[in-house]
């Protein structure tokens, strides 16, 4: 059987030779206005993905978000866990998209490159009068049908969010509705699928477009824009481990030494998913009782995706400081908040974090060609938010644990790891 090539390889070597294409047209052109009229021709390719990803983007939020809610269960008997669980998810979320909001201020990855001007959202961002007033009034629709029309992803999160809580309120009669939604989730994740296999063609016509108008020059700075995010990157993982030092003492160390597998799982695959049954196998050995840990993980898979979020703030305003689009400090807290929302819909979905930007983008007035320019590298991003999104998953499940009695003593949790071991010798042998 032929082994398939990873994704991660064919967008790399897309990138690889849209830099080589780009080069080329560059070089052999015979002035700029050339080159550029050859770009344009080129990115036509990476137009048809963004359109592609605006497709889904509304049925999507919608779907997902539902079901997410709508499977929350009886309030009544997991009200606490869930409360415990929620505020501990807000709260690292805040900080994640705070500390992206942050470093992206403080390292300004966007300063120096030129990006070719696309006509929407030049010099000042056409939301800068958003305030307050205007974002409160803007979250509720006037209509679902007109906010699915016009891709108003706050509209949508908010309705969704109405619906979700009713059906559920519904219980055995929502049911049928409910596995309807969540078909059509499941039916859109399958569309998002096939949207993605076309990144590879997108990455290299946005890379070969970019380069041939603007020289290799152009790549340093991306080179820049990875250092400081995995810099950020850092730091959250410091602040993470921190927060569970300061519930779980010297404990936390025990448990990252018992996610480390399935840490390097999510880093290699670019896939928190990918590492879940290790990361509950893990949790089982530090001693957090199944009953928890199957209920948290879960929920932080749709309300805490530590690493996705900071990288939505940061590579927002990396795309904005790119196109010299200025945002005020009022600005960049409502987009905030407008993430803060809208990455809650978004768990499973390949490349989540660039649907989600791809919305951000589109609200705030930035052109949204700039998503087109990161997604050549997003790959090696990737990696590196899955594996943060695992790590925040596992501290919180281990610190609602705790919180609620659910957490064994070191002996008993050792007397739990030999236990299972010594299962897993027998089956080896068996």
């Amino acid at each position: 059987m032929k082994k398939r090539i990873p994704a991660a390889a064919w967008i790399f070597g897309a990138m690889l030779l849209g830099v080589l294409a780009g080069y080329l047209i560059n070089t052999c052109a015979a002035d700029k206005q050339q080159a550029a009229q050859i770009a344009d021709y080129i990115s036509i390719a990476s137009d048809i993905f963004l359109r592609l990803i605006k497709m889904v983007i509304a049925p999507l939020v919608f779907s997902t978000l539902v079901v997410g809610i709508a499977n929350m269960g009886d309030a009544h008997s997991v009200g606490r866990i869930f409360a415990k669980s929620l505020s501990w998810f807000i709260t690292a979320s805040v900080v994640s998209l705070g500390l992206g909001m942050v470093m992206a201020n403080l390292l300004q990855p966007g300063l120096g490159i030129t990006l070719p001007d696309t006509g929407a959202g030049g010099g000042v961002v056409a939301t800068g009068s958003l305030g307050i007033k205007e974002f409160v009034s803007h979250l509720v629709p006037k209509s679902f049908a007109e906010a699915m029309a016009k891709n108003e992803i706050l509209q949508i999160v908010v309705f969704s969010m109405f619906f979700g809580v009713a059906l559920a309120a519904l219980g055995e009669r929502g049911k049928t509705l409910l596995g309807s939604i969540d078909e059509l989730s499941h039916v859109m994740l399958k569309i998002t699928g096939y949207v993605m296999l076309a990144a590879p063609v997108a990455v290299f016509a946005a890379i070969a477009a970019t380069v041939a108008v603007n020289g290799l020059g152009i790549l340093l700075s991306f080179a820049i824009f990875m250092r400081d995010f995995y810099l950020a990157l850092l730091l959250l993982w410091t602040l993470l481990v921190a927060a569970g030092f300061a519930f779980l003492r010297r404990r936390i160390f025990r448990l990252l030494a018992l996610i480390k597998e399935a840490f390097l799982l999510s880093f290699a695959t670019a896939s928190s998913e990918a590492a879940y049954p290790k990361l509950l196998d893990a949790l089982d050995r530090f001693g957090v009782k199944r009953k928890i840990s199957s209920f948290v993980m879960p929920m932080g898979y749709s309300f805490n995706l530590d690493g996705s979020m900071m990288y939505c703030t940061f590579a927002t305003l990396f795309i904005a400081q790119a196109y010299g689009i200025e945002l005020s400090l009022g600005t960049q807290l409502t987009m905030m908040a407008v993430l803060m929302l809208t990455s809650k819909g978004m768990a499973g979905v390949p490349r989540a974090s660039l649907v989600v930007i791809a919305a951000t983008l589109q609200q705030f007035g930035i052109p949204e060609a700039g998503l087109l320019i990161i997604l050549g590298i997003d790959t090696f991003l990737d990696m590196g938010r899955s594996a943060t999104n695992a790590v925040g998953n596992s501290i919180a499940a281990a610190v609602v644990a705790k919180w609620e009695g659910g957490l064994l003593s070191e002996q008993e949790a050792q007397a739990a790891e030999q236990a299972i071991q010594a299962e897993a010798e027998l089956k080896l042998h068996a």
